[in-house]
């Protein structure tokens, strides 16, 4: 970092070492190195990655409304900026909200429309971020179709500021201090999205690193690898990225790393024995069905599926609906019926069912004839529902099966690692105790369950 970069980093005490360097020179390069930043160049350095919506607030911040505003902007008030964004409390989160927003301060009550076009301007540029700085990681989805339309990204946008109220379908006019707190405070994936976009504007991509080697930001990829997918090269593909952001921020974060293809009706066929073969024993799972009226819902499953008279699943599971909006209803805690797989049998339903009870399931879907489903109105396994799909009844236009994390050893694969290789050579084993030799990890090794 030249001179001129160190002197800048040097008048904000709040950013680390490691942030000063790229921080000074991302206002090195907007300013023109004259000490402080003009709008309009700072506007032009972040060119296309940025919302314009976005850009306008963050002007609004740096630079003051009205006739308080600023021609310039120094590297103190650059700074705060990303540092109160990124890490910052929440007290000062809200400050930047507020002011970033028009004149408002906390006695103030915010207008919903303009928390939801923020939202939404905080997701269209951190897809943005995703599709050109994302790497390999996303070059993978969108080469597979998931593109990130500007659709999609307004839907993520609205999910995301419609979790300020206390119902999502009913946000309230006005936001208070109160609700804005709770909000900024719990919600984990407007807070993942800011940071993101913000590392991305100042300069700290993650690609960047420090002398030892570690990245500069700990904003961790919610966008999943994906598995599976590379021997197709034609992917029916009828979700978006900012689907796979909104499913993969739900489901526990040691699943969050990997997405791995199973089943796709437009690829294996319309065969519920097919569908079952391909998705038991995959451990957690994300089940994805568009209706004939592009209805688009689904839900996780915490436990492998697996064929048999019971329901299975924990309280982790949840439903979700992607088109036309994108809401999550988890467990209610009523009860356990989470998911049931069966076929072929005479006394119990054929099919795959999650939520509710036999003949009024949240998601259910028979197993003859496959290509059918329903959606119950009502269901109390998940707090909050509401029916799914278009119409009670509907018709399959799409339906596909991802496994979430790593696969899980079975007990066979388990037993196996655990074993000593002279535990399936009883031979070799009688030679050594003739030699009067003992295995090493005799004693050592735990004894096998019971």
């Amino acid at each position: 970092m030249g001179n001129t970069s160190k002197k800048l980093a040097s008048q904000c005490g709040l950013l680390t070492k490691e942030e000063q360097k790229y921080v000074g020179n991302t206002f090195k390069a907007a300013s023109k190195n004259s000490g402080r930043i003009r709008e309009d160049d700072l506007i032009k350095h972040w060119g296309p990655l940025i919302d314009p919506r976005l850009a306008q607030y963050l002007s609004n911040y740096l630079f003051d409304m009205g006739s308080q505003k600023a021609v310039t902007c120094d590297f103190t008030r650059f700074a705060e900026l990303y540092v109160y964004n990124v890490r910052g409390s929440v007290d000062q989160r809200m400050m930047v909200t507020y002011r970033s927003l028009g004149n408002y301060s906390e006695n103030d009550e915010l207008p919903y429309q303009l928390i939801k076009e923020y939202c939404e301007a905080i997701a269209s540029t951190y897809i943005k971020v995703l599709k050109t700085s994302g790497g390999k990681r996303a070059e993978k989805w969108i080469d597979k179709g998931f593109r990130g339309k500007a659709a999609a990204v307004q839907t993520l946008g609205e999910a995301v500021a419609s979790g300020v109220g206390s119902d999502p379908d009913s946000p309230p006019q006005a936001v208070t201090s109160k609700q804005l707190s709770n909000w900024l405070m719990t919600d984990t994936l407007l807070k993942h999205m800011t940071e993101m976009v913000y590392t991305t504007l100042y300069g700290l991509e993650r690609d960047h690193t420090i002398e030892d080697g570690a990245p500069v930001t700990a904003v961790p990829p919610l966008l999943p690898m994906v598995y599976g997918l590379d021997s197709m090269p034609d992917y029916p593909a009828f979700i978006d990225l900012s689907h796979i952001v909104w499913l993969n921020n739900s489901i526990p974060p040691p699943l969050q790393h990997k997405w791995r293809f199973l089943f796709s009706s437009h690829i294996h066929g319309e065969s519920f024995a097919t569908m079952v073969g391909r998705i038991c024993d995959q451990g957690a799972s994300i089940i994805i069905v568009e209706d004939n009226h592009g209805h688009i819902f689904g839900g996780f499953a915490t436990d492998s599926w697996e064929m048999g008279p019971n329901f299975v699943g924990r309280e982790d599971s949840f439903l979700f609906t992607l088109a036309p909006k994108m809401r999550i209803y988890g467990s209610s805690g009523f009860n356990n019926h989470y998911q049931y797989l069966n076929q072929h049998t005479k006394t119990l339903p054929n099919g795959l069912l999650m939520g509710g009870q036999f003949n009024f399931g949240a998601i259910w879907i028979p197993a003859d004839p496959f290509g059918e489903g329903s959606s119950a109105e009502s269901c109390t396994t998940y707090r909050g529902y509401k029916r799914l799909s278009k119409e009670k009844d509907f018709r399959i236009r799409s339906i596909e099966v991802w496994a979430v994390g790593d696969k899980p050893e079975s007990d066979k694969e388990s037993g196996e690692r655990d074993a000593s290789i002279l535990d399936t050579n009883p031979e070799a084993k009688a030679i050594l105790e003739m030699a009067g030799k003992t295995r090493h990890s005799d004693g050592v090794r735990e004894p096998p369950p019971l």
